[in-house]
């Protein structure tokens, strides 16, 4: 990432914000904005529904970084108010709400995660949590609030009219969600809103209210979802289409290297500080050697101490079918194995290769289960002390990256 250059010309600065943009609205305001030479104030709000990062997050988190180099502070909102109302952008049925406890939870690992990307410096990041000026709202005040938009506006909403068609139910705290997350943008006087093309129409609603109390509306920026290594949806976890911002150097080599072509100029571009000239010159040549430069530049960015050649010799190993040294080991107890054994569904748990019996069985049904290096079948099988207790324990193995040792202990 860059030193911070707070005198760069407006139109330079321009130039490097725009990048990767969707909607700017406006970039004449932008430019008046930036023309005054005040640091600018950018908001980007979130609402922590779960406790990890992947490199979807990452976009707008780099925007957000682009913003800091220039010298400008940016504002990362924690929706802890908010989430428990349940954002219904893009969502088909009700979003269920979390408790103000769970929210703070979540936000902790979500703000270590996002310092990974963001200078964590007073003068350029604030952190602020919306509970702070919506909870001691009273009932009069969000009525004020609720008459500053009409019906007719947030009716527009792309995903309420579609579940309006289909007569699928939405709920009145669903409609009072845009303009409480616009408020936020008028409580912290914002320059500039950043978010998905998700979150366009709450962040204008942002910039309406600001204009109805009176100051200078916010501008508007939206960065594009980043689909996922299935190709086909934006990237989450629950879709197991993600890499994940805090996973092991290489575990996010491979995954980068496992990305589809047609998506590496949007990987490039929202994702590296690679200049466009060098992207097109990559894009044209060999695709294995652009997916290397692209795994390469968001490892190093995201583990500046991580050993890029390691991580790259790991997946040419595993790519010819090889099993890396260095796994994470899973040691079983001779309690846990009693006389019988230790069902091979039950290991897959124990190594966090899936999150239950049912999902391994299923894992080992689908023929994506490797003992040894030999595809495992036997969806009721067990392992007994021999094999756990040979030189190396049993190596199991999901997908083609994803390993743990199973050795035996005391």
């Amino acid at each position: 990432m860059n030193d911070i250059r707070r005198n760069l010309p407006v139109e330079e600065q321009l130039a490097i914000l725009r990048r990767g943009v969707v909607d700017l609205v406006t970039e004449d305001d932008l430019r008046r904005k930036l023309e005054k030479g005040k640091p600018l104030r950018v908001k980007l709000g979130a609402d922590p529904t779960r406790p990890d990062l992947h490199l979807g997050h990452a976009v707008p988190l780099m925007k957000m970084r682009q913003f800091q180099d220039l010298g400008h502070k940016v504002i990362l909102v924690i929706g802890d108010f908010t989430a428990m109302i349940g954002d219904p952008s893009g969502k088909s049925k009700t979003r269920p709400p979390l408790t103000l406890e769970q929210t703070r939870a979540n936000a902790q690992s979500y703000l270590e995660q996002c310092k990974l990307i963001l200078r964590d410096d007073p003068e350029l990041l604030e952190i602020r949590f919306n509970g702070e000026w919506l909870e001691p709202m009273g009932y009069a005040d969000v009525i004020r609030l609720a008459s500053k938009y009409t019906v007719a506006r947030i009716l527009e909403r792309d995903d309420f009219t579609k579940r309006l068609s289909a007569g699928t139910p939405i709920s009145l705290h669903e409609l009072l969600y845009p303009i409480t997350q616009g408020y936020d943008s008028v409580a912290l006087h914002a320059d500039v809103e950043l978010g998905g093309t998700d979150q366009l129409f709450n962040n204008l609603v942002g910039r309406a209210l600001q204009r109805d109390y009176g100051q200078e509306p916010q501008v508007v920026m939206t960065l594009p979802l980043l689909v996922g290594l299935d190709g086909t949806e934006k990237m989450s976890k629950s879709l197991d289409n993600y890499i994940g911002l805090t996973d092991a150097p290489d575990v996010m080599f491979a995954g980068l290297m496992k990305v589809p072509d047609p998506l590496l100029p949007n990987y490039f571009t929202l994702l590296t500080d690679l200049p466009q000239d060098r992207i097109q010159e990559l894009l044209a040549g060999h695709p294995v050697a652009a997916h290397r430069e692209l795994a390469r530049e968001v490892v190093a960015w995201l583990h500046p101490e991580a050993d890029l050649d390691a991580a790259e010799e790991r997946f040419r190993s595993v790519a010819k079918g090889g099993i890396p040294e260095n796994l994470p080991t899973v040691t079983v107890s001779r309690e846990e194995l009693g006389e019988n054994g230790v069902s091979m569904a039950r290991l897959i748990v124990l190594a966090g290769l899936e999150p239950s019996n049912g999902a391994a069985r299923k894992l080992i049904q689908n023929r994506g289960l490797r003992l040894n290096g030999e595809t495992y079948t036997e969806a009721q099988g067990t392992l007994g002390q021999e094999d756990l207790a040979r030189e190396g324990g049993a190596v199991i193995q999901k997908g083609k990256d994803r390993f743990a040792r199973l050795v035996l202990g005391s």
